[in-house]
């Protein structure tokens, strides 16, 4: 089993998300976050200076068995680039084990198999 995070822009959450609905993505989890990247510009909008070091994102945490990590980071890789400097990241990690808490079960036999 592995989980994929992905910090992505939040003006491709919406595009993302229906995107890895329609690939059999079942469920993943979100956050709104902030971070802090390598631009730091100050820039002028209707008059108010403000500051671009803090980056609003949406951080998508999905687990999955190892066979659908790549065509879900293939999803995300091609529904969430803009070309652009802040596109975001993708972290995938071992999940050592997983308990379903109304079973009792572990493993992955508690991930459902895709439709």
């Amino acid at each position: 089993m592995k989980r994929i995070e992905a910090i992505i822009r939040k003006t491709k959450f919406e595009d993302v998300k229906e995107a890895l609905l329609q690939s059999d993505i079942d469920w993943f989890e979100y956050h709104n976050v902030h971070g802090i990247g390598q631009s730091r510009e100050e820039r002028i909008y209707r008059g108010v200076q403000y500051s671009t070091d803090v980056i609003e994102r949406v951080a998508l945490t999905i687990v999955c068995r190892d066979q659908f990590v790549e065509p879900t980071v293939n999803v995300i890789l091609k529904v969430a680039h803009t070309g652009e400097v802040g596109d975001g990241r993708i972290f995938v990690s071992d999940m050592i084990d997983t308990w379903s808490i109304r079973t009792g079960e572990h493993g992955d036999i508690v991930l459902r198999d895709k439709k």
